[in-house]
């Protein structure tokens, strides 16, 4: 890999990490889901150095992010010789897998049903829906009522259930389950995205360390967006939501941007 990276990868870059803070911890775990989730893949400390900083972040901030994903049970830390290795903990994998095919799938499978609970204005009514959304892909209707793909929970206490697979969907409903933040999240996502798919070579990034981390940020920008939200139907969402056609967008790209092998990576490191 050469020193001096090209102007369009640097305006690559750029745009695909302007867009919101970057949280280098969450770039880490991106980087780990993508090029590392196998249980026996791991990542020497040189290698993920060279990435970050190819992605614009220092050397200081990887090492605290390094330490705080230790910390927090998502990766283990081996040392060898003057180097480490870092590899995910079950926890990272079981998190990672269970991410992906939100992140991967080219065509996401839709519910066929779904279910509403609505709770009463007892404490304990309200407890139990603010307990039931932390274990499933809720959407918050209002502070009483809350809906999610599959069937309704079965051990029910104070809440009142019920599951259909036909649903009236008026247009505050697509409002708020495709709010104007997120809308302009994914429209700036949008944008950014275009520019990599024109700015790239066609024939690719050149190199495998570049693949890389384009690849690794436009997975990181997408994840950072698509996780926020449940995944719905068309129907659920406002007429003007550029979700569909960012997933199709990211989709080619990572066509474009094939994952390098860590081994290929590794080698990179000694030219």
């Amino acid at each position: 890999m050469k020193d001096t990276a090209p102007d369009w990868f640097e305006t690559c870059v750029s745009r695909l990490t302007t867009t919101s803070t970057q949280r280098v911890w969450s770039v880490l775990v991106t980087i780990f889901g993508d090029l590392a989730q196998d249980g026996s893949d791991q990542i020497s400390g040189s290698l993920i150095t060279a990435l970050t900083r190819l992605a614009g972040i220092r050397a200081e901030a990887t090492r605290v992010a390094l330490h705080r994903l230790r910390k927090e049970g998502w990766i283990e830390s081996t040392r060898v010789g003057r180097n480490s290795v870092h590899r995910l903990t079950s926890f990272g994998r079981r998190q990672s897998v269970a991410a992906a095919p939100r992140i991967y799938s080219r065509d996401p499978n839709m519910p066929d049903i779904w279910h509403v609970l609505i709770a009463s204005n007892s404490e304990s009514s309200r407890k139990e829906l603010s307990d039931l959304m932390l274990t499933g892909d809720y959407c918050s209707l209002n502070a009483s009522t809350a809906m999610a793909p599959g069937p309704m929970p079965d051990d029910l206490e104070e809440l009142l259930g019920f599951e259909s697979d036909t649903m009236s969907v008026p247009n505050w409903l697509r409002d708020l389950c495709g709010p104007e933040p997120l809308k302009t999240a994914y429209d700036q996502f949008w944008d950014a995205i275009q520019i990599v798919e024109r700015l790239l070579p066609a024939e690719g990034a050149g190199d495998p360390m570049r693949s890389a981390v384009l690849r690794v940020l436009v997975v990181h920008a997408w994840r950072r967006i698509v996780l926020r939200h449940p995944s719905l139907p068309p129907v659920f969402l406002p007429d003007d939501w550029k979700g569909a056609a960012c997933r199709e967008a990211v989709s080619h790209l990572l066509d474009r941007l094939p994952r390098p092998s860590l081994s290929s990576l590794e080698a990179e490191l000694m030219d």
